[in-house]
């Protein structure tokens, strides 16, 4: 993987674990020369991942609607801005953008984009890996439910192995490099 789209929170959260492992997953991913793409704010864990990524020398490509110039801050020092038109648009070209997605923690937004990568990947829309990085747990109930969705039969079992977890960004991304998503 050459780029990684990382879904996250535009505010911080309230553990101080959150905004280290946006920080760590951004020093991985400039040590392992990955480039990312995500929404193009400064602020919250969007900010953290990207001031870290490009502190580490890594490149990063914000992709934000023009709508949203008002209510997020935008990042300024980005390799590339690219400005759209709507919140459907971003995240069309976030993914065009992309070999692979991370889900760091956050709020709606961010389980919207995970969910919308993960039944693009089910539909055979794109076959790129998926991985969620499970910060002191966080999305630990999260999984619980996907598996009650499978038990359930809402969800098939081969479908669960669409995406990887796990709390550690080095053996999420190698997880994510080993994921087989069948075409």
């Amino acid at each position: 993987m050459k780029k990684i789209c990382v879904y996250c929170g535009s505010k911080l959260g309230t553990d101080p674990a959150f905004v280290e492992s946006a920080v760590n997953l951004g020093r991985t991913m400039a040590q392992r020369q990955i480039d990312l793409v995500y929404g193009g704010a400064s602020i919250g864990l969007m900010g953290q991942i990207a001031d870290s990524v490009l502190a580490g020398g890594g490149s990063v490509t914000g992709v934000i609607p023009e709508a949203l110039f008002k209510h997020e801050v935008v990042h300024t020092g980005l390799t590339e801005l690219i400005s759209v038109n709507s919140m459907h648009q971003r995240k069309e070209k976030m993914a065009k953008l992309s070999d692979g997605f991370i889900a760091l923690p956050g709020g709606f937004g961010t389980l919207e984009e995970l969910f919308e990568a993960i039944t693009w990947s089910q539909l055979r829309i794109h076959t790129k890996p998926i991985g969620l990085l499970n910060v002191d747990g966080y999305y630990d109930q999260l999984d619980q439910f996907i598996e009650h969705c499978v038990s359930s039969g809402f969800i098939k079992p081969e479908h669960k192995a669409l995406y990887a977890i796990h709390p550690d960004p080095n053996t999420l991304i190698d997880l994510m490099d080993n994921l087989i998503v069948k075409p």
